[in-house]
């Protein structure tokens, strides 16, 4: 009985209290002044994703494994190209760089090769840069009085080509195209092309920097007053007919596109982290 009186003094309690009512999915986290009684311990509450964190831009690394994979993307990497060029052109022609950008070119063949592009007073320079080594393959050199045709458009291929490509690029020419010959249209490996075609590089979102470099339109907003004035300063028979700018599509004859096929699926024209091969 004793036992019995010592319990008489509590008052039943229900088991689910005016303040105890679960919160919604789209409750926040907060608290009611002037009830300090409530349990202060944090509750786990779901919260619906924040509609501003997928559309921040630009995302700095917004597929990590696959621009890590790029060499030009490592740190250091495309400054340290940056002033192989500029100390380059100091000791060799003196002229003055106006721009400076990483694009993508498509050959005749349709293969891509990453190259540094750079525009002076006086010439168009194409780079291949090897990002592995640090060091400058190939450059060549293009005066800009003998641009006499700039394209801007989507990409266009033959109905039978095995490997077309989508989205728009830029081709430029400093002859005609009939000049070609026929050995040089059928060998990949010709340098005897008049004329070049350039697309965006596939690290354009990687950073901010990159999305910078790798713009056509800014590389086009460059090139084509830097020709204009090629022109006008220039005392060849060019300059009578100078600078076209059209915007069509742009015609790449690769009936079959086995060989970029290949190429192209698996970036062999990129400085790329491949895997380690052998046992």
């Amino acid at each position: 009985m004793s036992m019995i009186r010592n319990y008489e003094g509590f008052q039943p309690v229900s088991l689910k209290q005016e303040g105890d009512v679960q919160p919604s999915e789209t409750d926040h986290l907060s608290t009611e002044e002037g009830d300090p009684g409530k349990d202060s311990e944090p509750r786990q509450i779901s919260r619906q994703p924040s509609v501003t964190e997928s559309i921040l831009y630009p995302n700095p690394y917004h597929k990590p494994y696959i621009s890590r994979k790029y060499f030009v993307t490592r740190p250091g990497a495309i400054e340290t190209a940056m002033e192989d060029l500029k100390g380059h052109l100091a000791e060799t022609s003196g002229e003055t760089i106006q721009g400076f950008w990483l694009l993508t070119e498509i050959d005749h063949w349709n293969n891509e090769k990453e190259r540094l592009v750079l525009v002076t007073d006086k010439t168009l320079l194409i780079c291949k840069y090897d990002f592995i080594m640090l060091s400058c393959v190939q450059l060549q050199r293009i005066p800009l009085s003998t641009v006499c045709r700039i394209c801007l458009g989507k990409f266009a291929f033959p109905g039978m080509s095995l490997d077309k490509r989508q989205g728009e690029g830029l081709r430029i020419y400093w002859g005609s195209a009939e000049q070609q010959s026929l050995l040089s249209h059928w060998n990949p490996w010709s340098n005897e092309v008049p004329y070049a075609t350039f697309a965006e590089h596939p690290m354009k979102y990687s950073s901010e920097m990159f999305l910078k470099i790798c713009k056509l339109s800014g590389f086009t907003s460059k090139l084509v007053p830097a020709v204009q004035n090629a022109h006008k300063n220039s005392t060849g028979s060019v300059i009578g007919k100078g600078l076209t700018v059209l915007t069509e599509p742009i015609l790449i004859k690769t009936y079959t596109g086995l060989m970029s096929f290949i190429g192209n699926r698996n970036k062999l024209g990129y400085s790329l982290a491949r895997g380690s091969i052998g046992f």
